[in-house]
C-alpha cells in the first residue's frame, strides 16, 4: 500500500506561516524581527533629528544671550545668533561654538569665563530640547 501525504495534496505549513498563507507569500511580508528592527531604525532617526534640532536651537538661544551681553540688539542680534548656529558646522561637537562666543567676548572685552558659557549651554540645551519635543 502506498504511503500518502496527510490531507492529500496539501503540504505542511512551517512554523512562521499562519493560516491561509502559502509558499508564494514567503519573503513578501515582514517578520516580527524585521518590524522591530525597522521600528528601532525609525526611532533612532527621529531621535537624531530631534537632537540636531535641539542643538541648533540651543546655539540660536546662546547667540541671542551672547548678543545681549555684547550689547547687540534687534536685527543685528538675530544675525549674530545665526552666525553662532553656523559656527557649529565647522567641526563636530560644541568646541567650535564655544570658541566663537569666547573670541567675540574677548574682542569686546566682556569678562565671562568658559565655565559660565558652558553652564549657559547646558541650561539652554534643556530648554531647546523641551521646545523641540513640544513642537515649537
Amino acid at each position: 500500500m502506498p504511503i500518502r501525504a496527510p490531507y492529500l495534496g496539501m503540504r505542511r505549513r512551517s512554523r512562521n506561516e499562519g493560516p491561509g498563507s502559502s509558499q508564494q507569500g514567503i519573503g513578501k511580508g515582514m517578520s516580527t524581527l524585521d518590524k522591530r528592527e525597522e521600528g528601532f531604525e525609525k526611532k533612532f532617526a527621529l531621535d537624531e533629528e530631534q537632537k540636531f534640532k535641539a542643538e541648533a536651537r540651543r546655539n540660536r538661544l546662546l547667540g541671542l544671550w551672547a548678543a545681549e551681553k555684547l550689547g547687540i540688539t534687534g536685527e543685528a542680534a538675530t544675525a549674530y545668533a545665526k552666525e553662532v548656529v553656523a559656527a557649529d558646522f565647522e567641526e563636530a561637537g560644541d568646541a567650535d561654538v564655544l570658541r566663537k562666543v569666547m573670541a567675540d567676548f574677548a574682542a569686546k572685552n566682556v569678562a565671562i569665563t568658559e565655565q559660565a558659557i558652558r553652564a549657559k549651554m547646558s541650561e539652554l540645551i534643556a530648554v531647546a530640547a523641551a521646545e523641540v519635543k513640544a513642537g515649537k
